[in-house]
């Protein structure tokens, strides 16, 4: 088997979004085979977190787009397909095939705004709700276990990294949108927003 982490032992470097490379990133020197190995556990827990769900998409013909438009609109009722499409940072052309695919088998229903009846504004229907929640359990038993295995503090410590692996500018906007079941766990209570 191939080592995939002996590559190019070069200083990790910054990129962009543009793709510009910026200079070596200090301190990271010393730990970049331990960052490496983080990256590729990333790569095989986000393998095995939408595996199950992949399965049951496959039934109808959908794919990982499908469960995000899916998930957000669940999650949000009322949505406009604007804040849908700043959310999954897709293009129109994208979004508007899978919503089509999933308006026409009857997962998800537009509507116009209560408002600005130019405004689209996005709902599950029931076979919608059935299915994101369907795929949310898998999701979410996995997530349970692997907080259990991983011991006390192990939830706190998790919201702490996955908000730190999101773009600064980035997190009032995710955490305004998340549901915090557990409202101490906010990020802006705890002034790690932006």
């Amino acid at each position: 088997m191939t080592d995939i982490t002996s590559e190019n032992s070069r200083a990790p470097r910054l990129v962009s979004a543009s793709g510009a490379v910026a200079g070596p990133v200090k301190g990271l020197e010393k730990g970049r085979d331990t960052l490496i190995t983080f990256a590729e556990l990333l790569y095989f827990a986000y393998r095995n977190f939408t595996s199950g769900p992949d399965a049951i998409l496959e039934q109808y013909n959908f794919g990982r787009a499908h469960h995000r438009v899916l998930h957000f609109v669940h999650r949000n009722p009322g949505l406009k397909v604007a804040e849908l499409l700043v959310i999954l940072k897709i293009t129109k052309q994208s979004l508007a095939r899978v919503l089509k695919e999933l308006r026409e088998k009857g997962f998800v229903e537009q509507k116009p705004g209560p408002e600005d009846l130019r405004e689209r504004r996005l709902y599950a229907t029931a076979k919608g709700n059935k299915l994101a929640g369907k795929l949310s359990v898998l999701q979410v038993q996995r997530i349970e276990a692997a907080l259990a295995e991983a011991g006390p503090g192990a939830d706190a410590a998790t919201r702490r990294f996955l908000l730190a692996m999101i773009e600064q500018s980035e997190r009032g906007q995710v955490a305004g949108l998340v549901k915090w079941s557990d409202p101490s766990g906010r990020p802006e209570d705890k002034g790690d927003a932006a």
